[in-house]
């Protein structure tokens, strides 16, 4: 019998078919890394985006993808992200920003979402939050 693959993501029909994520994802071997909350800031500590949701997004997701690069990996490897929003009217954004960062990758990435609006982040001007778990 072959090894399963490393990643394997269910969604079982009882559960439904979600949009733009897994229900379920599995890491059957392999290394995995866990990844910080990731904000809107660039390389010298600059907020990118202050008060414009969509740059703030891509900031954010341009940042994971440099941390899962310096490791070695890319956005398939991604299987659990926990988005914290400051305003649940920014969802379809944060949807764009995450489908256009996950198209990157054949097949589109889907991992397990969790996804909350709270009152604020650590900085003022912080619109959106990822922290993420990798595995290859």
């Amino acid at each position: 019998m072959a090894d399963p693959e490393p990643i394997t993501r269910y969604n079982p029909p009882e559960l439904g078919e979600p949009p733009g994520y897994s229900h379920i994802v599995e890491v059957s071997r392999g290394r995995m890394i866990f990844m910080a909350g990731q904000t809107a800031v660039d390389a010298d500590g600059n907020v990118v985006g202050k008060g414009d949701f969509p740059a703030q997004a891509a900031q954010v997701f341009r940042n994971i993808s440099l941390a899962l690069t310096a490791r070695g990996y890319d956005a398939s490897n991604l299987v659990k992200l926990t988005v914290f929003l400051t305003d649940m009217n920014n969802l379809a954004a944060y949807r764009e920003a995450r489908n256009r960062f996950f198209a990157t990758v054949r097949p589109a990435a889907a991992p397990a979402i969790t996804l909350v609006e709270v009152s604020k982040l650590y900085g003022p001007d912080f619109l959106i939050e990822i922290e993420a778990i990798a595995a290859a």
